[in-house]
């Protein structure tokens, strides 16, 4: 987040709304099977990129604050965090497949659909009670650490890697630096912005 964003009050949820409606173009994009199946690869590597940041930072900074500030913070965490499990093991699959591939529409048809109930579920339970029990002040710091912690999160999905400290992989800040190293080598897009530069 620029200084100027941050000053004028965006909170976490902001941050992460902002993500949500992002993701939400790339599913209809891949869902319309419009384009070479190039661009639809490049396409999922970036929606990929896009939802493994986004749960690894949940996870780093949404789901302890609310473990902290709500009553039933730690079941409506361990939830999310399942929910997270099951996404990463999805875009695992997803991960090595051409669109050619039998495997791939089905894939994206059980990622959007668990996706889409996981944002719903963020959107209308999740964020209002944390906007409720939360100072603004606070939910504005947790934006700009989401937004700092964006570059250098991991970009490819980890599923066998631990959900929960001491062991998690979202303390080891080499898992990103590795994902960022493999994604620039590849040529792999982990943004729209840079999946438009590929093509431009």
């Amino acid at each position: 987040m620029s200084n100027a964003q941050a000053t004028t009050g965006q909170d976490v949820v902001d941050v992460l709304t902002a993500d949500h409606h992002e993701i939400e173009t790339i599913f209809v994009e891949l869902e319309s099977r419009q384009g070479s199946a190039e661009h639809r690869r490049r396409l999922a590597d970036v929606m990929i990129a896009e939802l493994v940041r986004h749960a690894v930072a949940e996870e780093m900074y949404v789901y302890p604050t609310a473990r902290r500030a709500l009553p039933d913070g730690d079941q409506l965490a361990e939830h999310e965090i399942a929910e997270h499990a099951v996404a990463e093991r999805t875009l695992k699959e997803l991960e090595p497949l051409d669109p050619s591939d039998a495997r791939f529409e089905p894939l994206i048809s059980h990622l959007t659909k668990s996706i889409r109930h996981h944002v719903k579920e963020e959107e209308a339970e999740l964020f209002p009670r944390l906007r409720a029990a939360v100072a603004h002040e606070e939910l504005v710091e947790l934006a700009d650490r989401v937004q700092a912690a964006k570059g250098h999160l991991p970009t490819r999905p980890h599923p066998g890697a631990p959900d929960h400290p001491p062991a998690n992989r979202l303390l080891n800040p080499g898992a990103g630096l590795v994902d960022r190293i493999r994604d620039a080598l590849s040529g792999r897009p982990t943004t729209r912005a840079e999946l438009h530069d590929q093509q431009g």
